[in-house]
């Protein structure tokens, strides 16, 4: 186990374990997760009902504890190497997704989704990310072992993006202007009005699509977006599928938790995208130098760094807002409110 955890030569291919996962290991972990979203969905909120703050605190750290607790079967199972990867990928998927918290409430927002049919809009929003980003990891995968200069384009976009992060330049969310959204509302019968937290509806004897199944369409095609970041950032901590999947599913599952959770409290972390910036970047220099055979970065420094900077740009950004008196924060729906009226 230490040798691989401590390994620091090898280039890129050191992020290749040569971990074996057999059919059945696949179908359980799948199994696994199908299986957390359902009993989420059909158990702990089976019927429509606002979220509440409290409610989703509790709910994001059971998730994140879930995540997290995780990383000890993959070291049991495949030893500290593997399960540094595995947290390093979960934290960066985990961060990332602050960004894509913002841009739900813009959606939602604008659509005018009522509080107590969020939650499950934003379910199917998940399931949909899972598949999406299932596609994304089995053919980067393929695409890096067939053309590993591949990982130079990944590095550099990597390092492009954490400066555009860094300085808060990121382009605003415009429904209106969506091109998914545009063709779905021109070749599909829609009705003006919610239906409860249905899809679809009957009006006249015709089946129509409601609005929130345009809200899903925008959350859906919204996240290809948050795809092509967060997938170059996990392959520089690892070329294995089953810890690319694994990480960013846990990730993802508690994604819905964590938007009720930052509602009111989102712009108090007002370093965090700095930090995100930072990570980024190293893991794109690390994923450039690692390809070039110059240097390899170990997993157990790699996590470290990332562990560090998250915290830092957390602590300073409570100490800040402190600092500042603690004066009352817009939530995030009324951050979306002001970005919509700008349109």
């Amino acid at each position: 186990m230490a040798p691989l955890l401590f390994a620091s030569a090898g280039g890129a291919n050191s992020l290749k374990l040569g971990l074996h996962i057999e059919a059945w290991e696949w179908a359980a972990f799948v199994a696994l997760i199908v299986t957390l979203l359902l009993a989420d969905l059909f158990i702990f909120h089976r019927d429509a009902h606002e979220v509440s703050v409290r409610s989703a605190a509790i709910e994001s750290a059971v998730w994140i504890s879930l995540g997290l607790g995780f990383a000890l079967v993959v070291w049991w199972w495949h030893g500290g190497a593997a399960a540094g990867q595995y947290v390093s990928g979960y934290l960066i998927e985990e961060s990332l997704s602050i960004d894509n918290v913002f841009v739900w409430a813009v959606i939602l927002t604008f659509f005018q989704v009522p509080q107590a049919y969020r939650f499950r809009v934003l379910f199917w929003g998940i399931f949909g990310a899972l598949i999406l980003r299932a596609v994304f990891i089995f053919a980067g995968v393929a695409l890096v072992e067939r053309f590993e200069w591949v990982l130079y384009f990944f590095g550099a976009f990597l390092v492009y993006t954490a400066f555009k992060i860094a300085r808060h330049d990121e382009a605003e969310v415009h429904p209106d202007q969506n091109l998914a959204l545009r063709i779905v509302q021109k070749v599909l019968p829609s009705t003006p009005e919610y239906d409860g937290q249905k899809m679809f509806t009957k009006r006249n004897g015709k089946r129509l699509a409601t609005p929130l199944f345009a809200v899903l369409i925008m959350i859906e095609s919204t996240d290809v977006v948050f795809a092509v970041d967060s997938i170059p950032a996990i392959f520089g901590v690892s070329q294995e599928q089953f810890i690319i999947f694994s990480s960013i599913a846990y990730a993802i599952l508690g994604l819905r938790s964590l938007y009720f959770c930052l509602a009111g409290m989102a712009d108090r972390f007002r370093f965090l995208n700095t930090g995100l910036g930072f990570i980024l970047g190293f893991v794109g220099i690390k994923m450039i130098l690692a390809t070039a055979d110059v240097v390899h970065i170990p997993t157990w420094l790699s996590l470290g760094v990332i562990i560090g900077v998250l915290a830092v740009s957390v602590v300073a950004s409570l100490r800040a807002d402190r600092r500042d008196g603690g004066t009352e924060h817009d939530t995030v729906d009324e951050m979306a409110e002001r970005s919509h009226e700008k349109e």
